[in-house]
């Protein structure tokens, strides 16, 4: 959410209020808590509001919350610095003690919205914007509880503000938090404006927002309940009020799949809605910014609110680039100088998560090349999410006498023109060295020789703008959801309902958008575009899910997405090899955290989910 600067000022007491690491106001004030007659004025509730917001920024882009999102599905292995102890990318040792970060955030923020909304109905505004401020507060406590109903299954469910601590506390059913839920978004669509409105710019929420999450919602309570209702719910939704009126909302999808990922479009058409970061140092956690006093947050560390998504799938391209890298015992062995720096354009390399190019136990393919992105002709998606050359950024020199040189030339590397790495999707014979029996300058690294070393990185969250100090953190904003999920979403909706005609004209439109390439004539185009068409036999609930690998690989919607489809314990089993020997029917929910179950010592005591 972007606010005008003319209250700029004022956030900046807001967040510090509602900032729990402001070691001097904790310090001051140890029972410190937002109490009502912060909410009685404009600038409380707004404060409230930001407060939430900024929150959001703590789990979405965050290291350990990213991993939550998309580890230990069918998509994603774990990378060679993957942290902890396989947690969650193989299920094994997963437990209440080292899961669910974001379920005090959560919490924290409902609170503050139910203040927002119990002592906002009274602030001196004009009608019209306190219900925008009280929409956006209804929103915000629907999202939150959205992500923990899903994750958790029975969670506490709060609607009054607290302001006395307790040490009671108890689970509601999946139902009656879905019911709120419902009210919740309903409510704020009906109160949203079409279109982000002072003070809640660039992306906030706004009425397609609330009505593309309503929709979910329905969707993932039908997959529960197998109602039917509510799948006819979702796909009315999304077809026929948002998409139907989607030039009403300034909504739309690029012509270029891979323009939703230019940093220029975050804030876009497809964009519908974004957690921001800011390179400005009185709001965002960053360090040496040209002309700027140093932030306090110096440069990337896995537990600030910081965007390190372009980080986590990024191999080690300036360590294990040697120049004269060989094959043994059909294992890439790494040596001689190596042929790339660490730099802006290419990222840091966390290399925590990289893409399931692994023999499926059940399938004997592999689920990125072999079966998501098996089409990487007629379908541009793949070409446009992972990064596949790296062009030389040092002039390494190479002789014939080097050792492990193959070759028999000697060269320099050319800055900005030699190709220094390669990872291509399909196996080259003379690899690392040779192109064939043609001499290459850099290394091959074809998909026989990937491993959780080296693999293809993901380019479409990149963001080469922080110049010289490319170690700090993304400050692009982590655009959380686009528009083209919402014709997936009604797609699954109609799969859901039988009709199957109108799941495959909405994922076709997917589709068809994703066969677009600049660089292809009008007739290749076209060509690509009547391959890629599916029909009514084409629409089953695997393809469903492959199709969304294909539109958001690594854009926190996997683990979910599996959850609501009851596919999560099947599809790992024939995908993943590295967690299929470990999950079980109870990782279809996460541990409630331990801290949670510890701090109810009054009344029954809290329960913890089965399994764990």
């Amino acid at each position: 959410m972007k606010f005008h600067n003319k209250i700029a000022l004022l956030m900046i007491t807001a967040f510090e209020l509602l900032n729990n690491g402001c070691k001097k106001l904790l310090e001051e004030h140890p029972q410190s808590g937002i109490v009502p007659s912060f909410f009685n004025s404009p600038a409380g509730v707004l404060g409230g509001i930001a407060g939430v917001y900024n929150d959001i920024r703590g789990a979405w882009g965050t290291e350990g919350f990213s991993a939550e999102m998309v580890a230990g599905t069918d998509e994603h292995l774990a990378g060679a610095s993957a942290t902890g102890n396989g947690i969650p990318y193989t299920y094994n040792g997963l437990n209440a003690t080292n899961f669910g970060a974001a379920w005090a955030i959560a919490y924290t923020d409902i609170n503050t919205l139910n203040g927002v909304l119990q002592y906002g109905q009274t602030i001196d505004l004009p009608d019209a914007t306190r219900k925008q401020y009280l929409a956006q507060a209804k929103f915000l406590r629907a999202f939150w509880y959205f992500y923990l109903v899903q994750t958790f299954g029975d969670v506490p469910l709060h609607t009054e503000f607290i302001t006395v601590p307790s040490q009671a506390d108890s689970r509601q059913s999946v139902a009656d938090v879905y019911v709120q839920i419902i009210k919740d978004f309903t409510e704020a669509a009906t109160d949203l404006p079409d279109k982000p409105t002072a003070p809640f710019l660039g992306k906030a929420a706004t009425k397609p927002v609330a009505l593309y999450l309503l929709a979910k919602a329905y969707l993932t309570r039908g997959w529960l309940n197998n109602t039917q209702a509510d799948f006819q719910k979702a796909y009315s939704l999304c077809a026929d009020s948002i998409i139907a009126k989607k030039a009403n909302y300034g909504l739309d999808l690029w012509q270029d799949y891979g323009d939703a990922f230019n940093p220029a479009n975050d804030y876009g058409k497809e964009t519908m809605f974004v957690s921001d970061h800011s390179i400005d140092p009185k709001y965002g956690l960053y360090n040496n910014v040209p002309g700027v006093t140093p932030g306090p947050g110096g440069a990337a560390s896995g537990g600030a609110a910081q965007n390190l998504t372009p980080w986590f799938y990024i191999w080690n391209y300036p360590s294990n680039s040697g120049i004269n890298s060989f094959v043994q015992g059909g294992v890439l062995k790494n040596n001689g100088t190596s042929v790339m720096l660490r730099d802006a354009a290419n990222g840091r390399p966390y290399i925590r998560t990289r893409p399931n190019t692994a023999i499926g136990p059940n399938t004997g393919k592999r689920y990125v090349l072999d079966q998501a992105f098996a089409d990487r002709v007629n379908d541009s998606r793949y070409d446009n999410t992972f990064q596949k050359v790296w062009i030389s950024n040092t002039a390494v020199s190479n002789t014939t006498a080097a050792t492990g040189n193959q070759r028999g030339i000697s060269y320099t590397m050319t800055v900005g023109v030699d190709t220094a790495v390669w990872i291509p999707d399909y196996e080259v014979a003379g690899a690392p060295q040779f192109n064939g029996v043609v001499p290459f300058k850099g290394i091959i690294v074809p998909p026989s020789l990937w491993s959780n070393t080296y693999f293809p990185s993901v380019k479409k969250f990149m963001d080469p703008s922080r110049g010289a100090n490319f170690n700090d953190p993304s400050t692009r904003p982590v655009v959380m959801y686009r528009f083209s999920d919402v014709y997936l979403i009604a797609a699954e909706a109609y799969f859901k309902d039988g009709k199957l005609q109108q799941a495959a004209d909405m994922i076709n439109v997917v589709r068809q958008r994703a066969a677009f390439r600049k660089s292809n004539s009008a007739a290749q185009n076209a060509v690509a575009v009547a391959a890629v068409t599916i029909t009514v036999a084409d629409v089953t609930l695997d393809f469903i899910l492959d199709e969304r690998t294909r539109e958001f690989y690594g854009e926190w919607q996997r683990w979910l997405d599996l959850v609501r489809t009851r596919s999560l314990i099947r599809r790992v089993k024939d995908w993943n090899p590295e967690a299929a020997p470990y999950i079980k029917d109870f990782h279809m929910l996460r541990p409630i955290p331990q801290a949670q179950i510890d701090r109810v010592v009054q009344g029954p005591p809290f329960p913890q989910n089965a399994g764990y």
